[in-house]
């Protein structure tokens, strides 16, 4: 059996995607090969692995920073939600069909045997797999064909460290609470707790400490300070987006927050420049005027967002946007949306239908059943600049705008910029993690006197620095004892 560790969380966000990412950093540091896992994972945002296929971002970082390759296998169920009830199922890394939420509930025995099929692949060859649950295993209304959770840790007989949030409150119960509602083969499989986001003097939770044990039984894997550094790092939940703080004096850039807003970790470079300021516009407010440029992120339903734009009074602050000579760009399916018209006959989406776009670009897009899942690098035409990144996407745009493409890639043309340069729009993913594109952008709207030089060095610099978090405050040689059997 190949040596495995599984971390679940006592609810959602409490950390446990940036907990697997640090250790698997680590350990890496210490010689091994480490391999990130997740059975079963609800995101849209989403990564194009080297086999062409896609999982969870969260993945992505944690691969990254246990220096392997991407994998289908590390992720080989992903839940894109589409509706408040339903959502397209991947099943590594390829899409399986669409289901709502109480048909994915009796679809999931047959799903283990995909789950248990990549770990298995995964597990060949490393020295250390680490495991990231979903949720919270006292979801006990879920657990009868549990895939993501005690479920996949019973099946694959994996140990289980349980982290809690003590930022949020209540961290004691979170715990204590969780252990109580597991059924006595699951506390069994439960070895430990990690206290996550601690603020301050971790003295003065000593006492909490000797409670979690007395309640519980569980051993003290450690208290980790509150990581101050990680909004540098890609999130995957969309919840987890925010505005930062910066300088008055920076470049304004307003996103508007769709309601299945996509890959939004194509905003993080911009997010970590030190002179710009990225505004998340949530529902329910106005973009402000004086931006100077307006971002349409990416879409997990396109059609369906852009009636939330309409909706949401955003396609007129857009419109006042543009005549007031403000710039607007536009990324896969917000790309789409600058065009005059979204047909979805094929009911990709859900229902088959029509809606306007924005009419700000001469094109329409029809959706299609294929998926384009590629690595791509080219040149923006715009500036010459050399840039990589990733289509992930349906559909298919077509229309005069389309003889003026925003890049050009070995694949071919893409997007589409207007004669003034002032709109554009590509399906090009990623496309700001390109050092010297995003310069070019930004100093079109200011002169610089700050700016980051590689953007990719900065998450690693971060990873490497959560690492040592880990190494100082968390037991690592007691976890590499646990996932390799000893009692």
């Amino acid at each position: 059996m190949t040596p495995a560790l599984m971390l679940q969380g006592t609810g959602s966000d409490v950390g446990k995607s940036l907990l697997v990412a640090g250790l698997a950093r680590a350990f890496s540091n210490r010689g091994l090969k480490v391999r990130p896992f997740k059975p079963q994972n609800m995101s849209n945002n989403a990564a194009v692995t080297i086999d062409g296929g896609e999982i969870g971002r969260a993945q992505a970082l944690q691969a990254r920073a246990a220096r392997t390759p991407l994998l289908n296998d590390m992720n080989p169920i992903l839940l894109k939600p589409q509706s408040e009830t339903g959502a397209q199922v991947i099943v590594q890394g390829r899409i399986y069909g669409n289901a709502k939420a109480r048909d994915y509930q009796a679809l999931k025995p047959r799903l283990m045997e995909k789950v248990l099929e990549s770990y298995g692949r995964i597990s060949d060859g490393a020295d250390l797999v680490l495991v990231e649950g979903a949720g919270s295993p006292a979801e006990i209304n879920l657990r009868a064909h549990d895939i993501a959770n005690m479920g996949f840790a019973e099946a694959a007989d994996v140990p289980v460290l349980l982290a809690g949030d003590i930022d949020r409150g209540g961290v004691i119960a979170q715990i204590v609470g969780t252990h109580c509602l597991l059924s006595t083969s699951e506390q069994q499989r439960l070895k430990g707790f990690i206290i996550n986001k601690f603020r301050g003097d971790l003295s003065l939770f000593d006492d909490g400490l000797k409670i979690l044990t007395e309640k519980t039984g569980l051993a003290n894997f450690g208290v980790l300070p509150f990581f101050r550094d990680a909004h540098k790092l890609p999130q995957e939940d969309a919840f987890a987006i925010s505005d930062q703080p910066t300088r008055q004096d920076a470049i304004q850039i307003a996103v508007p927050v769709f309601s299945r807003i996509s890959n939004f970790d194509d905003l993080d470079p911009l997010i970590a420049e030190p002179d710009v300021a990225v505004r998340m516009i949530k529902a329910g407010h106005a973009i402000p005027q004086g931006m100077d440029v307006i971002i349409l992120p990416g879409s997990k339903a396109t059609l369906a967002d852009m009636e939330f734009v309409r909706a949401q009074g955003w396609d007129i602050d857009i419109h006042s946007h543009v005549r007031q000579g403000g710039t607007v760009v536009g990324i896969c399916g917000g790309y789409q949306m600058l065009g005059k018209e979204l047909s979805d006959a094929d009911g990709i989406e859900g229902e088959a239908r029509t809606v306007k776009g924005l009419g700000l670009l001469n094109f329409t897009t029809r959706l299609g059943p294929v998926k384009k899942l590629d690595e791509e690098e080219g040149t923006e035409l715009l500036t010459g600049a050399h840039i990589t990144g990733y289509h992930m996407h349906v559909g298919h745009c077509a229309g005069p705008a389309l003889s003026r493409p925003m890049v050009q890639l070995s694949s071919g043309d893409d997007g589409a910029i207007s004669l003034d340069n002032q709109l554009m729009g590509c399906y090009l993913h990623g496309i700001f993690s390109s050092d010297k594109f995003r310069s070019n952008f930004l100093n079109r709207f200011k002169s610089r006197k700050e700016k980051i030089d590689k953007f990719e060095l900065v998450i690693e610099n971060t990873l490497d620095k959560l690492s040592e978090n880990m190494e100082e405050f968390l037991n690592l040689d007691r976890m590499l004892e646990i996932a390799n059997g000893v009692k």
